[in-house]
């Protein structure tokens, strides 16, 4: 029997790229002898100080409050239960279409049973150096040239490997799922290998 590994995601639970690679990555639990482990990063904190479009801008001022609520989470009850609330939350955010406010966090938070009140960590700076350690230990091996998702993996000498994406759409099942999971660790573990990309035709599909 082959042993299983562990793979880690890094997400910011505004991202619709990185909802679709995590649901991805959930089925090559299925088929794959991989368990993935979800951690925080934060668009917010990535581009902290860069000129960019105000309309971006104003999504990343809102984007404090998911974040830091994850990491509260994260930080109260572990992995699995941020896992459970990532769910929750994306589906609010990307299915649901709903506003980035309270409501939407208290609602994510009951989803999954947890205290509504850990929905006043958005405001709060009490988990900021968690969050930037978290994010820190995601981007380092990948740079700040990208953003999410990211995703460390076990590579084939034993060591890790880390990279940028996949960016898909819509997420991939099953043996589909399984052998996308295959072609990603095979490329991403070749030495001097960096970048394989074309220009997005679609949106994201959240199927």
């Amino acid at each position: 029997m082959t042993e299983r590994v562990t793979a880690d995601m890094w997400f910011d639970p505004l991202c619709p790229w990185a909802w679709i690679t995590s649901r991805w990555l959930l089925q090559v639990e299925q088929v794959r002898d991989v368990d993935i482990r979800f951690h925080m990063m934060s668009l917010s904190v990535l581009n902290e100080g860069r000129d960019l479009p105000e309309g971006y801008q104003d999504l990343l001022r809102k984007g404090w409050g998911p974040v830091r609520v994850c990491i509260a989470v994260e930080q109260a009850h572990g992995g699995e239960t941020l896992a459970k609330l990532y769910t929750a939350m994306g589906t609010r955010i990307h299915l649901g279409k709903e506003e980035l406010d309270r409501d939407l966090l208290v609602g994510a938070l009951t989803d999954v049973g947890l205290d509504p009140a850990l929905a006043d960590a958005a405001e709060s700076t009490q988990y900021d150096d968690a969050l930037r350690a978290s994010h820190e230990a995601g981007m380092r091996p990948v740079g700040t040239e990208v953003g999410t998702p990211v995703v460390h993996a076990p590579g084939p000498d034993g060591g890790t490997v880390a990279f940028f994406g996949p960016v898909i759409t819509p997420a991939p099942k099953g043996e589909a799922a399984g052998r996308l999971w295959d072609g990603v660790l095979l490329v991403s573990a070749t030495p001097g290998f960096y970048e394989l990309k074309r220009t997005r035709t679609q949106p994201p599909i959240f199927d």
